[in-house]
């Protein structure tokens, strides 16, 4: 089986959903073309059918995207899937992605509808999205809770259709990692064409599960994975693209599967999100956030400054960042200190740092982070700062 994991970033749609993170046109163009740069196979660019202002930006975005593809998403509605349609149609690599519920008590609350009304609604969807393009997708919303002989009945008939991917998302979040996998490998072995399309994962974040489960589901035979960047989307969020990428780029040696994710594009794309929406990275966030590299106890500052790798996985380089960040705190040691300001020009002996530990120390009790500028003060007002620089340089320190 293939090991190549196709990247479908979704950002601009499902992140977008989540409350206060609409963007314009401007905005979202400006950000598909990030999206590029990092490398993503697929840009799901919106919802053609929500606004005049979507279905002109999906236009757009198609009009602009050369090397990704460009998707829209649709119901399984004539109206839906004609929008979609037109919106992808200058797109060099167009993409209709359409989906329907399939678990029991989205037919019964939401849909009003029988399983065969839905099954017969997703095949004439497919057909009608194929009629016009080659790669066409299928989602069975909440699949997660669904009757999987009724996934593998709809799946089988879509792909009979022309789907050339299958999604079998966790919507609301609820799969444990080990169910998820049990899933994916029952649809991966009892769909009888499966051999003609692709297994997709879309997985919700409700119990902090996405990533993981999304890893579990590759294990078990999908090949794509629907994510986004700082993990942003309906409630609380998307499997997030950039621990998803670095999860398999780290760890490949044990897994063995490849992206195109242009790793060093990672932190910009996280950053430019950031702006662009208003909306600031959680400061313990995996990969991107602003603790991912930094470092404040001492123990792990003296480890990280002789070898990086003795409390870093992946270096701050490998996803954009110029290097990790020493943090200086009530928890730091004096070689953290030490090398901090040797960086500032500071070059102290053993009996003056020992004094300017113990003046930090107090500081950070009180300000939780001594900053440089809080240092520079600190020796500025210290008798001995320049007697102990001279006499640093003058032994060749």
């Amino acid at each position: 089986m293939n090991n190549h994991i196709t990247i479908f970033d979704t950002t601009l749609r499902d992140g977008e959903q989540s409350p206060g993170y609409s963007m314009n046109k401007q905005e979202k163009l400006r950000l598909a073309l990030q999206l590029e740069r990092l490398g993503v196979d697929v840009i799901e660019a919106g919802f053609p059918i929500a606004s005049d202002g979507d279905y002109e930006t999906v236009k757009e975005i198609g009009k602009t995207i050369k090397k990704s593809s460009v998707a829209a998403l649709c119901r399984t509605r004539v109206e839906d899937l004609e929008r979609a349609v037109s919106a992808v149609q200058h797109a060099a690599k167009p993409r209709i992605h359409t989906f329907i519920a399939t678990s029991d008590i989205h037919l019964k609350y939401k849909l009003q509808q029988s399983r065969e009304q839905v099954l017969e609604s997703a095949v004439k969807a497919v057909e009608y999205a194929k009629s016009y393009y080659d790669d066409v997708e299928f989602s069975a919303e909440d699949a997660s809770r669904s009757d999987p002989r009724f996934l593998i009945d709809i799946f089988s008939a879509v792909i009979d259709a022309g789907a050339t991917t299958i999604n079998v998302p966790d919507t609301v979040g609820y799969a444990l990692p080990w169910e998820y996998a049990d899933l994916i490998k029952t649809l991966n072995e009892n769909i009888p064409n499966i051999d003609k399309a692709v297994i997709s994962v879309h997985c919700h974040n409700d119990l902090g599960l996405a990533v993981a489960n999304s890893l579990m589901a590759v294990q078990n035979g999908a090949r794509q994975i629907e994510c986004t960047v700082n993990g942003i989307g309906e409630r609380a969020g998307n499997a997030s693209l950039e621990e998803v990428a670095m999860s398999i780029e780290t760890r490949k040696n044990n897994m063995g599967y490849t992206t195109s994710i242009n790793t060093k594009e990672i932190f910009p794309s996280s950053q430019m999100l950031a702006e662009i929406t208003g909306k600031g990275v959680q400061p313990n966030k995996a990969i991107v956030g602003d603790n991912a590299f930094a470092h404040e106890a001492g123990i792990h500052q003296h480890g990280v400054l002789k070898n990086p790798l003795t409390y870093e996985i992946m270096t701050p380089e490998s996803v954009g960042l110029t290097c990790n960040k020493i943090v200086i705190g009530k928890h730091s040691g004096r070689f953290a200190l030490c090398k901090k300001l040797e960086e500032l020009g500071y070059h102290l002996n053993k009996e003056d740092l020992n004094q300017v530990y113990q003046k930090v120390t107090r500081l950070a009790d009180e300000k939780k982070v001594v900053e440089d500028r809080d240092l520079i003060k600190i020796m500025a007002a210290a008798d001995f700062s320049i007697q102990s620089q001279n006499q640093s340089f003058a032994a060749g320190g």
